[in-house]
């Protein structure tokens, strides 16, 4: 059949070679024969690897309208975006080793952020303010990290970092050393 493909040469010398700790056989595609079994194949004890903090990221999207005052611009217009608000939240793995699950931060995003500005006039929903990505991102922060203080106290999970999109190209960034 010719020449394997590098991939499968460097899988098969790093098998040769034991480099790969930990890992009975790799191979470079294929149907395991059976699943791993808890408690007979690995223990629960080996579930959570390591002890250190691990940031988590899951990107979301809602839709709304809005213009802004004082601006001397298209945007002092009514118009609308699909916003993309990206959130990094990061803490130590609980003992199955998830720092947070994505379905609950996904239920978070839709509860502090979805539920009250999708499909809305943003200039009537929001606190008073101007509504630019840079003014609506502390506010999203503000809402969120109020939300996730209760989440994950056992574990510590904090928000690290916001990107709120307007467009593909244009979005305001928020971390957590600049909140303070």
């Amino acid at each position: 059949m010719g020449q394997p493909l590098s991939c499968e040469r460097n899988l098969a010398a790093a098998n040769m070679a034991g480099v790969l700790r930990g890992v009975r056989r790799v191979s470079a595609y294929g149907i395991p024969g059976r699943l791993q079994v808890l408690g007979s194949d690995i223990d629960r004890s080996q579930l959570k690897y390591h002890d250190r903090r691990v940031a988590v990221t899951k990107e979301f999207t809602f839709d709304a309208a809005h213009h802004l005052h004082a601006y001397d611009g298209k945007c002092a217009n009514l118009h609308g975006h699909t916003y993309k608000l990206v959130i990094t939240v990061s803490g130590r793995v609980n003992d199955i080793g998830i720092v947070v699950d994505f379905g609950d931060l996904k239920r978070l995003f839709e509860d502090v952020i979805k539920r009250r500005l999708d499909h809305q006039y943003l200039n009537e929903v929001l606190p008073p303010m101007n509504t630019t990505a840079e003014n609506m991102i502390v506010w999203m922060w503000e809402e969120l990290e109020r939300a996730l203080e209760a989440y994950g106290r056992d574990r510590d999970v904090r928000l690290e970092r916001l990107e709120l999109y307007e467009t593909p190209t244009s979005r305001a960034s928020l971390e957590r050393a600049w909140m303070s």
